[in-house]
């Protein structure tokens, strides 16, 4: 078969018959004893290379000036495939291995060549052409492809045959001697690999038919590449066209690197070897390649490549979990993919090691590393299910391996940067991965140097503390569900699972113990930020690590903190879930303090002082020493009773109610750690100044202002510490008031301290003459409590029920307030104890993924109104009002006209009784009317 459009290469000169060639030196004449066969031979090539065949080496050696030239200039004017490759072979095998280093490149090389790679184009446009219509019945078309794929596999073996000679010639080759070989053979190996990659597709399904030519092809390529490679150990770059040296030498580097993309998935060994190469060769030529190198390119197939390894060991351990398999092919498959995720992460460092001030603009690539290498690990929700023991080797094996990485990218601001950036819109997948990398960070830098730390702690944007509370609170299903991660809890013992919330906090406060002083700045201002935020999973960590930091570190310093924290309380101009936060941990942080500080602490904040029941509201009064407690718990209730009656002689206005509010939690701060040991006139005295407030609280009235709703919450909870003492009066008052109220529509923290003063209710013996209208309202306050569509209310209800039905004496009363089968059937499962179904760990997972979308949508939808309106949304919209709510609201009023009249009983009324009660009757006539 003759080569079509195949012609003399402009990249190569031809040889005229007097051995003088266009553009090269002449060569002497040949020697006397063969000038006749020369000449014989001069006009019919095919007796010349018949006549060559019985030359033995030295004859070959001597002829080489005379020879040589006929025999290029019979290559270049070659058409027929196997003649080409014939003289190809006889010059490389015969006459080759006589020309000097030196000569190699002007006299052969660049004469051969570019004639070799034009035959190779035109193989493989035949090979293309031809393999679209091969089939098993075209024996002659089979044939045909067959002899073209011989001839490639010729051609690349005498390719080898030239690179392994020059590997003979010298230790060191100077890369100008050889100039056109490293860049042709690449040329062939990228294309051949990528021909035979495609080879399912350019042979239409036929593989069958050549497969064993084909993977000779590979086989020889492979051998091919193997050898280039062992001739670049002993390629040298320096010299004095160096320009030239490193201009071929990058171009080397980068054709090997499009190599790799094309052999990713063909063969490991392979694969790896070429990496190494690349690697090798980058650090062999380090000075003379950095700054030509597209480091960009090199570091995205690192990672690329690194990512692909993993996924395939991930791939092989789900497979294997899924099967069950233990040994066999598999298991050894995975382990070796294993060992080439160890060997692409051993790259990675190398490389990063050699070239770090090159990857400024490449920081995201090593950060998205990461974070995609612990989104597919456990204990990330979107890892696949893989086995403990693959998932212990892929982390004792690559894992480890990528370690080292982190610990060199700590130094470089860009990297800390990109990490610490406080815009990086994670997806939910790299959520968690991020608060892991920050831990990993975190647990390296006690052990870095000042410059180091002070760089990840006093960054351009987000210091490392605030950069980790942020992380955490964006893993809110992983907190949930939750997920465990190993950690060692004691020296020499084995790993323990422990969930992500106690991981965490663990590694925060270890971090903590070694901070330095000049970081203390950047620490207190990230807790105190994480303290005050709206995550209560993160403001609960911040407490947490606080606390360990007080525990830690000296008295004063825990003293000074107390002290700054309660001035924060004494100033905050209202009461919100900031100053709620800052008081669970200024009441952690008193248990804390030494003793003689905390008598300090209480000559600061006086207690009989009113500016101060802010503060003494949030404190527990256990955290004091006895005496202390004692005189304190004193003057908080003559400072709070002073309060109370101050706002309730003057009657002012409900927005006026948060002093009042205040009085009252101190006086429960007071009751809880005095109990019934408080002195017996005090206790008189919060009695009757409970029962003022509830003459003035109106249900309507407490529905729209949520200040109201805060005394009601805080009256529940001190009534039941009077809760024994109360006179049917009162107990009617307070019944009257709630059933009034749950008719309006509550929110859920009103229903909760319901719920708590009903279960403490079954310790009271309801007198005769209230229980008319007590019981009605309490039978209809647990009914609709255990009716509630609020899981969280539902759950109290069942307990709040649970503790009344134990305790009450009014046992006819318990069963009257399951009004519905429904609520029977989960009440009495709820006390005997039985589980519901629950839900499987994957729906779990998928439900938690899924409100993390959908919570995530909802707090940027808000964000998004209230930039755009300054106002908070509407309120929810009231349900129609029920049967039963009408029933309830008659019994209330009800109740309310009998109290009336035990009031009359007891003595006479005020003056303005009369007025109201006129005002009462026609309110009633109105309300008659309205209805008829």
């Amino acid at each position: 078969m003759r080569m079509r459009g195949a012609g003399p290469d402009k990249r190569g000169g031809c040889w005229d018959s007097g051995g003088k060639s266009r553009g090269s030196r002449r060569f002497p004449p040949p020697c006397a004893e063969v000038r006749g066969a020369a000449a014989m031979s001069r006009t019919d090539p095919e007796l010349l290379l018949q006549e060559l065949g019985g030359w033995d080496w030295e004859l070959c050696r001597r002829e080489l000036p005379s020879v040589l030239p006929r025999l290029l200039c019979m290559y270049q004017e070659s058409e027929d495939w196997t003649e080409h490759v014939r003289v190809l072979r006889i010059m490389t095998e015969m006459f080759l291995p006589h020309i000097s280093l030196a000569d190699v490149e002007q006299t052969f090389f660049s004469k051969v060549l570019p004639k070799t790679l034009q035959l190779y184009d035109n193989l493989m446009y035949e090979l293309s052409i031809e393999a679209k219509g091969l089939t098993s019945q075209n024996t002659e078309l089979c044939s045909t492809v067959r002899n073209l794929l011989q001839t490639v596999v010729q051609l690349l073996e005498t390719l080898t045959s030239c690179v392994r000679y020059v590997c003979t010639l010298q230790e060191c080759v100077p890369l100008e001697s050889i100039r056109t070989l490293p860049s042709s053979v690449l040329y062939v190996i990228k294309n051949t690999f990528t021909h035979c990659k495609d080879s399912e597709s350019v042979y239409c399904g036929h593989l069958h038919l050549i497969a064993d030519l084909l993977q000779a092809m590979f086989k020889e390529t492979y051998s091919l590449q193997k050898q280039l490679m062992e001739l670049f150990d002993q390629i040298s770059v320096g010299s004095a066209s160096a320009e030239d040296n490193i201009t071929d030498m990058v171009s080397v580097i980068h054709t090997v690197l499009e190599i790799c993309s094309v052999i990713s998935n063909m063969d490991h060994a392979l694969h790896a070897n070429t990496w190494k190469f690349i690697i090798k060769q980058s650090l062999k030529h380090h000075s003379l390649l950095e700054c030509h190198l597209k480091h960009s390119d090199i570091l995205s197939g690192l990672c690329k490549d690194t990512l692909l390894s993993f996924q395939s060991c991930l791939q092989l351990a789900e497979e294997m979990k899924i099967s069950d398999i233990q040994e066999g092919t598999d298991l050894r498959l995975f382990q070796k993919t294993v060992k080439l995720c160890r060997f692409f992460a051993n790259s990675l460092v190398h490389y990063t090691k050699e070239f770090l001030s090159f990857f400024s603009d490449l920081c995201s690539q090593l950060h998205q590393l990461f974070l995609q290498i612990y989104s597919k690990f456990p204990p990330s929700l979107y890892a696949p299910v893989i086995s403990e023991i693959h998932r212990d080797e892929i982390s004792r094996v690559f894992l480890v391996a990528l370690d080292p990485l982190i610990n060199q990218l700590l130094p470089f601001s860009p990297f800390m940067e990109q990490v610490l950036s406080d815009n990086l819109g994670l997806p939910p997948e790299q959520q968690l991965p991020q608060c892991l990398l920050l831990i990993t960070i975190m647990d390296k830098l006690s052990s870095q140097p000042e410059e180091v730390q002070t760089l990840w702690n006093t960054g351009k944007r987000l210091s490392f503390f605030s950069a980790l509370f942020l992380s955490f609170q964006q893993c809110s299903a992983e907190l949930s569900l939750p997920v465990c991660l190993p950690e060692v809890i004691g020296t020499g013992q084995p790993a323990v699972p422990i969930t992500l919330y106690h991981y965490v906090c663990i590694h925060l406060c270890s971090y903590i113990a070694s901070t330095l002083p000049s970081h203390f700045p950047q620490l207190e201002y990230a807790l105190l930020d994480a303290v005050l935020g709206s995550s209560m999973i993160t403001s609960l960590l911040a407490i947490d690590s606080w606390c360990f930091l007080a525990r830690y570190g000296t008295a004063e310093l825990c003293t000074h903190h107390c002290v700054v924290i309660a001035q924060l309380i004494k100033s905050w101009p209202n009461e919100c879930y900031q100053v709620s936060a800052l008081g669970v941990l200024l009441r952690r942080m008193l248990f804390l303090m030494a003793p003689d500080h905390q008598v300090e602490f209480a000559h600061k904040f006086l207690p009989e002082e009113v500016e101060n029941l802010a503060v003494w509201q949030h404190v527990s009064l256990k955290a004091l020493n006895p005496d202390l407690g004692k005189r304190v718990a004193h003057q908080l209730c003559v400072a709070g009773l002073a309060q109370c009656r101050r706002w309730l002689n003057n009657r002012r206005a409900v927005g006026e109610l948060q002093p009042v509010n205040i009085a009252i939690s101190v006086l429960l701060a007071a009751c809880s750690f005095a109990g019934d040991t408080l002195e017996p006139e005090l206790q008189a005295s919060i009695l009757g100044v409970l029962g003022q407030f509830w003459t003035f609280l109106q249900a309507k009235q407490v529905s729209d202002v949520p200040c109201l709703q805060q005394t009601l919450c805080l009256l529940l909870r001190l009534l039941e510490f009077f809760i024994q003492a109360l006179d049917a009066q009162l107990i009617t008052q307070v019944f009257a008031l709630q059933s009034s109220l749950f008719q309006l529509d509550p929110p859920d923290h009103v229903r909760l301290a319901m719920l708590d003063f009903l279960s403490s209710v079954g310790k009271v013996f309801i007198p005769q003459e209230a229980q008319r209208q007590v019981i009605p309202q309490l039978l209809f306050l647990f009914a609709s409590l255990l009716a509630d569509q609020t899981w969280l209310i539902h759950q109290h209800a069942l307990e709040a029920f649970r503790h009344f039905a134990e305790e009450t004496i009014h046992e006819d009363v318990v069963p009257q307030c399951l009004n519905s089968e429904e609520i029977k059937n989960k009440v009495v499962n709820f006390m005997a104890k039985v589980r519901q179904a629950e839900e499987t760990t994957e729906a779990r997972i998928e439900r938690l993924k899924q409100e993390r979308i959908t919570c995530s949508a909802h707090f940027m939808k808000m964000a998004r109104e209230l930039e755009s309106t300054g106002e908070p949304l509407a309120k929810r919209a009231c349900h129609p009002p029920s049967e039963e709510q009408y029933k309830s609201a008659i019994g209330t009023i009800e109740g309310a006209v009998e109290a009336v009249k035990l009031l009359l009983q007891k003595g006479s009324p005020p003056a303005w009784l009369a007025v109201k009660l006129e005002a009462l009757h026609t309110a009633m006539a109105s309300l008659r009317d309205s209805i008829r």
